[in-house]
């Protein structure tokens, strides 16, 4: 009999959601980058095992927005929490504050609140534990959340290196229940195509760019087909335009001659031929669009509502 569970991921921005994410499903679903809100939307990974199915939705980091589409992304992570079978509160192991029951985040412990308004189970996961030089401050760490919250399971891991991974997804396994597969076996996540190829180029903005300049970028893909080259080799042409807010943004985006734009597009390039298995031809345009974090209709457009 096949069973699933649908699998919030929740928490504060960089605890390692969409590494685990990818590490679960055995490939990349979401972009990952040490910057906050990298995470735009809820994405759905899926990880199949024999007559098991976990489906995994990957939230944005909780902040306090800024702008509109700030708040679309706490909206996502509300919807995130709608109609699951349990959670993951993802922590981390090292941070800059100290553990104690009267000093956890505040983003942590709303979301705490919201998972037991919701009356929804979760799994404590304390991600990069690779970090941890004493490894008897675990105990402290468990204490100052279990003490807040009951939780199911409580479960150190490494999204990095993948200690304790599948252990983590051996208790999740536990909530699945009698139900039909949602998705293909061989599925792994529901973002399309043309989602994965502009994350994948905002991925290379965030790894190459420093400071605010990234977070008010988005890309829109203008076209996107396939045709063989002289040697009747497949060849996936990409033409992408990366809207920034601001003209000076513009001209950091391209850099000196061009060099920046050249390395965006370089590093893009060969993680979507690794990520589709065919060579890509990937040209860049940078374009300057004011404001649009807080145009609805913009955000539309970008797939970002």
């Amino acid at each position: 009999m096949s069973k699933t569970a649908f699998i919030a991921i929740v928490g504060r921005a960089n605890v390692g959601k969409s590494s685990f994410v990818n590490r679960a499903v055995g490939q990349k679903v979401a972009i990952v980058s040490d910057k906050p809100q990298t995470t735009r939307t809820k994405i759905l990974g899926v990880l199949t095992k024999n007559d098991d199915q976990l489906v995994f939705i990957d939230t944005p980091g909780l902040h306090k927005p800024r702008n509109t589409l700030g708040e679309n992304m706490m909206k996502a992570v509300g919807a995130g929490l709608s109609d699951v079978d349990a959670a993951v509160l993802m922590v981390e192991a090292v941070t800059k504050f100290k553990f104690d029951k009267d000093n956890l985040p505040p983003a942590e412990i709303k979301l705490m609140d919201e998972l037991k308004r919701r009356n929804i189970p979760a799994v404590l996961a304390i991600n990069k534990i690779d970090l941890l030089k004493d490894k008897s401050e675990l105990f402290q760490i468990i204490s100052a959340y279990s003490s807040y919250m009951d939780f199911k399971a409580v479960v150190p891991f490494s999204a990095k290196n993948g200690d304790g991974a599948d252990i983590l997804i051996k208790e999740l396994l536990a909530f699945t229940k009698d139900s039909v597969h949602y998705f293909d076996d061989d599925t792994v996540t529901d973002q399309t195509e043309r989602t994965m190829i502009s994350e994948i180029i905002r991925e290379k903005l965030l790894l190459t760019l420093d400071n605010e300049v990234p977070h008010g970028i988005a890309i829109d893909l203008e076209q996107i087909f396939e045709k063989d080259n002289r040697d009747g080799e497949p060849i996936l042409n990409v033409n992408a335009v990366i809207y920034c807010e601001k003209e000076s943004h513009k001209g950091i985006i391209i850099g000196k001659g061009g060099a920046v734009l050249k390395k965006i597009g370089t590093f893009a390039r060969t993680d979507i031929e690794k990520y589709y298995g065919t060579k890509v031809s990937l040209k860049l345009w940078v374009k300057v669009k004011e404001n649009w974090r807080n145009m609805q209709g913009a955000i539309h457009g970008f797939g970002l509502d």
